[in-house]
């Protein structure tokens, strides 16, 4: 794999400089890897991936009718996802409905309806592999602009709020003590990763999104268990992540909502080894000192 992406680095920055199209793709790549290393901090420490699981699905049933509507799918998707995020964590926060079952109830419904819409819209297959799978071939300026305002917004979020962030992440009612509306907060985060999780589908699609969000913040918490510090490794190991798929999947031509996770995949059991390997020597040396 080294030598693929070694070989690769070459050659696609050689055809970057020449498609268009190409350039366009890893400039979203590099954007929604820096978006989803942020938020997925987030999403892991405070235990939301299954509901950023269900908000990803959810959303299935926004691009099933925006296409159904003739709208741009995204904004339909981004209504969705938003809805869905909001009214799930109303939920869980008032006790009506347990926060699990809410989730179950969204990520089914969405995809109902968005397979109802889609099986109503003629020629609908030509767009459905894209959006559950990922084309980063089909971006384009506009999915460039929206990237990076969410990625500079975030970005200034999480250096301006950081410390609230982690004061709700992990102890609301002390978050509460210093005077930061937690509630409020909280339904802020849901929309913020809806948004995240609809701007990035054409990068790997509704069905593989979920590890974007999840593998780099995964393995950064591997080599330290500080909030800021995972942060921003998390961002690194997604960037690496991003580019090492991005490059593999444009060497052997695999669509990149395959050849990212792929990669993700191979650096995150990299990351199990190199981490093993170190508890077996700090154990035996410990086991040296005794004896």
């Amino acid at each position: 794999m080294q030598v693929i992406i070694t070989i690769g680095m070459f050659r696609i920055f050689e055809d970057i400089m020449v498609y268009g199209h190409l350039a366009d793709a890893f400039i979203v790549c590099l954007l929604s890897a820096i978006t989803c290393g942020i938020v997925g901090s987030y999403v892991v420490a405070r235990r939301m991936v299954f509901l950023s699981g269900g908000i990803t699905h959810a959303s299935f049933g926004g691009l099933g009718v925006a296409i159904y509507a003739g709208v741009n799918p995204l904004l339909g998707a981004l209504m969705f996802a938003s809805l869905a995020s909001v009214g799930v964590e109303y939920a869980s926060r008032n006790g009506r409905i347990r926060e699990d079952s809410a989730i179950g109830i969204i990520w089914s419904v969405g995809m109902a309806i968005g397979a109802l819409f889609m099986s109503l819209t003629p020629g609908y297959a030509v767009e459905l592999p894209s959006y559950l799978f990922g084309s980063i071939s089909l971006v384009d300026s506009s999915d460039i602009k929206w990237l990076t305002m969410l990625m500079l917004t975030v970005t200034l979020g999480a250096l301006l709020w950081g410390r609230r962030i982690m004061y709700m992440t992990f102890d609301e009612e002390y978050a509460r003590s210093q005077g930061i509306p937690v509630a409020a907060m909280a339904y802020l985060m849901s929309v913020v990763v809806a948004v995240t999780i609809v701007l990035s589908i054409k990068v790997m699609g509704i069905v593989l999104l979920m590890s974007l969000v999840t593998i780099p913040t995964v393995i950064a918490n591997t080599l330290t268990k500080e909030y800021r510090l995972i942060t921003l490794l998390a961002v690194i190991v997604a960037v690496v992540c991003n580019i090492a798929g991005f490059v593999m999947s444009y060497e052997i031509e695999l669509p990149s909502g395959g050849g990212i996770p792929t990669g993700s995949c191979i650096i995150f059991l990299l990351s199990m080894m190199l981490l093993g390997v170190k508890l077996y020597d700090a154990c035996r040396r410990r086991a040296l000192r005794k004896g």
